[in-house]
C-alpha cells in the first residue's frame, strides 16, 4: 500500500532553510517542479516528502545593476523576456528561449534547471559560459559557487544537502556570446548537442552541453586568437559523447564540430 508523500510548504525563505536544515535528503525540494513531475510520473522517484518553495516569497527577480542578479524562483519566461536580459545580455536570453515549450517556460524556475543538474538543459551551458556564479544558501552561511563546480555529475551538484540554491550571479561587462542548439527530432525536443561561447577581451569561453554528465569547458583549447575551425576540431577530439535517443556518439562528435565552429564565428 503506497504512502502519499508529505508535502512542506514553508512562507519564507528563512523557515525554508530551516526545514532543510531539518530534513536534509529526507525531503526532496520543489521549484517550479517540472524536472521532479517527469521523475515522479515516470516512477523514477518516489520522495517520502516534498519541500516546496512555491509561496517563498522574494526570490523571482531579475537585477542588472553591473552583475547580472537572477532569483532562484524566477522562471525561464521571465528570463527570455526581461529587457534587462535581453540588452546585456541577449545570448542568455536566447538560451533560455529554446527550452521546451512556452508552457514549461513559465513554469520552470532558474535555480530548478542548475540544481536539477539535468544534462540536456539548454542554460548551464550558457551560464558556464559567461562564468555565472551560483549562490547557495543554508542555515549556516551563504557561499558562492562557479556554475561549473556546481554540476558534478548526471542530476548531481555539489550543493550540501542543507542548502538551497537561491541566486544565480552573471558577470556584466563588455562580451559577445552566443548559444546554438542542434535538436535531432523535433522543434520542442532536448538538445542531441547544445553549444554555448563567449568572447571577453583577452578571454574567451566555449562550453558544450547536453553530451555528457556536465557541461564540458577545456580552458586550455579556448585560445581566442585561434581559428573557429580549430577549436572546433580540437572539442570534437576531447569530448567522449554519451549515446542516446538524440544520437550516437560519433554523430555526436561530427556535431560538436560544425556547431562549436558555427558558434565562434557568430561572436567572431
Amino acid at each position: 500500500m503506497s504512502t502519499e508523500p508529505e508535502w512542506l510548504v514553508p512562507a519564507s525563505l528563512d523557515e525554508a532553510l530551516a526545514l532543510r536544515a531539518e530534513r536534509r535528503e529526507g525531503a526532496t525540494v520543489v521549484a517550479g517542479g517540472t524536472f521532479v513531475g517527469i521523475l515522479v510520473n515516470s516512477r523514477l522517484m518516489a520522495p517520502e516528502a516534498f519541500l516546496s518553495l512555491q509561496r517563498v516569497a522574494g526570490l523571482d527577480y531579475i537585477r542588472g545593476d553591473g552583475d547580472l542578479r537572477i532569483g532562484a524562483l524566477t522562471t525561464h519566461r521571465a528570463v527570455e523576456l526581461s529587457p534587462v536580459v535581453r540588452k546585456g545580455w541577449p545570448a542568455l536570453a536566447q538560451a533560455f528561449s529554446v527550452v521546451a515549450s512556452p508552457r514549461v517556460r513559465n513554469q520552470a524556475t532558474v535555480g530548478g534547471v542548475l540544481a536539477d543538474a539535468d544534462y540536456a538543459s539548454d542554460p548551464p551551458s550558457m551560464f558556464v559560459a559567461l562564468g555565472a556564479r551560483a549562490v547557495a544558501r543554508s542555515v549556516r552561511e551563504e557561499r558562492e559557487v562557479p556554475v561549473e563546480e556546481l554540476i558534478t555529475g548526471f542530476y548531481e551538484t555539489s550543493l550540501e544537502p542543507d542548502e538551497l540554491l537561491v541566486e544565480v550571479v552573471v558577470p556584466g561587462g563588455e562580451h559577445r556570446a552566443a548559444y546554438r542548439k542542434f535538436r535531432s527530432r523535433s522543434h520542442e525536443d532536448r538538445p542531441a548537442v547544445g553549444v554555448a561561447v563567449c568572447r571577453r577581451p583577452g578571454e574567451l569561453r566555449v562550453v558544450v552541453g547536453a553530451v555528457a554528465g556536465t557541461p564540458q569547458w577545456f580552458p586550455e583549447l579556448c585560445d581566442p586568437e585561434a581559428p573557429p575551425a580549430e577549436v572546433a576540431r580540437s572539442y570534437a577530439a576531447a569530448i567522449d559523447p554519451i549515446a542516446d535517443v538524440s544520437g550516437s556518439a560519433e554523430y555526436r562528435r561530427r556535431v560538436i564540430e560544425v556547431e562549436v565552429r558555427r558558434a565562434l564565428e557568430a561572436v567572431a
